[in-house]
């Protein structure tokens, strides 16, 4: 007897397009946090634990963040606490195996034809014990940081004002992440004083971007709404909340 094959229903789909683009821009974010950049110059010296900053300095990691911030209240939200676990979990995987393949690919000799000097690619890939450490230690309690406070918004809230939630959520749990992230990564490379700030200017500015997408969660709300029927998409969100 031939067995139709099986198809993927709309939610399904969903789950796997969120979880897609929550893990790119997760793997692209830790790929990249070893840059230090700076933002701008400010316009007059900041003093933190005794020393002056002229500068907003924070590291690169901070670009592809935003999209994680959106996935995972969106997950949270649709999903539950168990949909978003999964994921989160899967997210530190995929962690893991970024940096596996990037430590073959920095071992593999390098061809005297190679555009891309064996040097210069070291010193962008070539993450230390220290920073993988880093990244995964702020990355798990950084976000079942955020999960938890999500889900104890939505409840005190009775699962209304979802700004309230989705940046609530978002404060908490990325001062942690930074902060964490950052002092295991470059603890001895950089001045305690020099974290600090920088978790500090990191931290502003992912306050100021929870914010800004705020109206983007709610826009893609809609989308996912109108994607998934009315019906269906109010079904996952009281399945979500009951679960929590």
């Amino acid at each position: 007897m031939r067995q139709e094959p099986y198809e993927l229903s709309r939610p399904q789909k969903l789950y796997v397009v969120c979880a897609a683009i929550f893990i790119t821009a997760l793997v692209i974010a830790e790929a990249t946090a070893g840059k230090l950049f700076t933002l701008f110059d400010l316009p007059f010296a900041v003093v933190i634990l005794g020393t002056r900053f002229d500068q907003v300095i924070m590291t690169a990691g901070v670009i592809a963040f935003p999209i994680t911030f959106i996935i995972t209240d969106l997950l949270n939200e649709y999903y539950g606490v168990r949909g978003i676990r999964f994921v989160t979990i899967l997210g530190m995987v995929m962690i893991i195996f970024e940096f596996a393949i990037l430590q073959v690919a920095i071992a593999a000799p390098t061809s005297e034809i190679s555009p891309v000097p064996g040097a210069a690619f070291d010193v962008v890939f070539g993450a230390t014990g220290r920073v993988i450490i880093g990244s995964l230690v702020a990355y798990i309690i950084g976000q079942l940081a955020d999960i938890t406070l999500f889900h104890w918004l939505r409840r005190l809230t009775e699962g209304r004002h979802l700004w309230l939630r989705a940046t609530g959520s978002t404060f908490g749990s990325q001062f942690l992440d930074t902060f964490i992230v950052l002092t295991i990564a470059f603890y001895g490379q950089l001045s305690f004083e020099a974290i600090v700030a920088i978790t500090l200017f990191n931290y502003a500015y992912k306050f100021i971007i929870a914010i800004v997408i705020t109206p983007i969660i709610y826009a893609a709300h809609w989308v996912m709404d109108a994607y998934l029927g009315k019906e269906t998409a109010e079904g996952l969100v009281l399945s979500a909340a009951e679960a929590d």
